[in-house]
């Protein structure tokens, strides 16, 4: 990953300040605050409801706060991974057409991205007839074309099996080096996408902790949410990750399917 300076780190790409998000009466969130710098990797974890989704949106100012405010950088690129994408199955849609909507984009840049999410083979398939984990690797393709400085997945791993998040979740890491931009993350994959993130925001309808991911697995706020169990699979999660660095090669049949 380029070596960022210390006054590049202290630049926020987005930051929310004391946001209170109600919706129907309901307060979703509460009183939240976070920033997101360059280069960095950051989960946000909580359980079902716990308003997870919702601050992605209001990050991305798809929803307005009832209170407080998000600061975005001026002119920021980000790139968004969808949970899932609907598309019409009796659609005739190639994948290198699919990365230009609703935008057209130079078929030599198209086909870099695939070759960046290890999916390049499937350019002509028909979008239809993906597997659930090419698919994401195409959604990630698409989401880096316009080489964003902050990459946001929503749940992106949904469907896939342990190994399949896992070597996705590598992947991200990969990109991150390469592009040099940051990763923003939900996701309830506890052990396995923690240990892919410099940084772990627990979210129960408030910030329940925030810090490193072994920070965050043995706080009393995240165990009183998700038990003990986490901590051990992180560990163990982080033994295998650090002498696993083969990353072409996790999964060949994901592109050749």
């Amino acid at each position: 990953m380029p070596e960022l300076s210390d006054r590049a780190r202290d630049m926020s790409l987005i930051e929310a300040r004391d946001v209170t998000v109600r919706l129907g009466g309901a307060t979703i969130l509460s009183h939240v605050s976070l920033t997101i710098r360059p280069g960095e990797i950051v989960t946000i974890v909580g359980p079902n409801g716990s308003g997870k989704s919702t601050l992605l949106k209001t990050l991305l100012g798809a929803v307005t706060p009832t209170q407080g405010q998000v600061i975005a950088r001026p002119g920021l690129r980000v790139g968004y991974v969808p949970q899932k994408l609907h598309i019409d199955p009796t659609l005739p849609l190639p994948v290198l057409r699919f990365l230009s909507l609703p935008k057209a984009v130079p078929k030599t840049l198209a086909r870099k991205s695939l070759e960046r999410t290890g999916v390049a083979a499937l350019a002509d398939r028909q979008v239809a007839d993906l597997s659930g984990g090419q698919m994401q690797r195409v959604l990630l393709a698409r989401a880096i074309l316009n080489d964003p400085e902050v990459l946001v997945l929503d749940e992106a791993t949904q469907g896939l099996d342990q190994s399949g998040s896992a070597a996705f979740y590598r992947l991200i890491e990969d990109l991150r080096g390469d592009l040099g931009c940051a990763v923003l993350m939900v996701s309830h994959e506890l052990h396995v996408v923690m240990a892919a993130s410099d940084r772990v925001i627990c979210l129960n309808g408030h910030v329940c902790c925030e810090g490193a991911p072994e920070h965050v697995a043995s706080a009393p706020e995240y165990r009183a949410l998700f038990g003990t169990g986490t901590q051990g699979a992180l560990a163990l999660y982080r033994h295998e990750h650090n002498h696993s660095h083969d990353h072409a090669h996790d999964h060949p049949h994901e592109a050749a399917e």
